[in-house]
């Protein structure tokens, strides 16, 4: 059974993905940081997750990480660089001209239009087994269902 554990912020998340492979997060409290490493073992040295990139940001089900889906192997600073997280946009379901920018540091929401919300991810809250499909796809370098789901239609 999964290791019950709390959310805390800077943690480093493992991620086994089915496959034989390890991926890497870190909580930065308001969204997560996927991190752009792949590996067949477990890393050793958390260090070397300094010295990359994030893939992408979003919120994941809190149950992810308390109920032990993705273990947490320890704790990093997080850059001043990510200590804000990015933007996400709202399309309006029934207007699909009608955009929003969400501020996930603030809860803040304001009018945008479609030309500000391109690159941006949707305001959404991720399963585990989503993000795990999304990294697995990005890896392989395939393209992802929930991530075409969730574009801007």
């Amino acid at each position: 059974m999964a290791n019950k554990q709390r959310r805390v912020k800077g943690s480093i998340l493992e991620i086994k993905l089915g496959n034989g492979k390890y991926c890497y997060a870190q909580d930065l409290d308001v969204d997560i940081m996927f991190i752009d490493i792949c590996l067949d073992t477990p890393l050793e040295q958390l260090d070397i997750l300094t010295s990359k990139e994030p893939l992408f940001f979003v919120g994941v089900y809190n149950d992810v990480i308390t109920q032990g889906r993705w273990n947490k192997v320890g704790k990093l600073p997080i850059k001043s660089e990510y200590q804000i997280v990015p933007m996400k946009f709202i399309q309006d379901a029934l207007d699909p001209n009608s955009f929003e920018l969400y501020n996930p540091n603030t809860g803040e929401i304001t009018k945008s239009t479609r030309g500000e919300c391109e690159g941006l991810e949707r305001a959404a809250v991720w399963e585990g087994s989503h993000v795990e499909d999304r990294l697995k796809d990005h890896f392989d370098g395939i393209s992802n269902v929930w991530v075409e789901q969730l574009k801007i239609k």
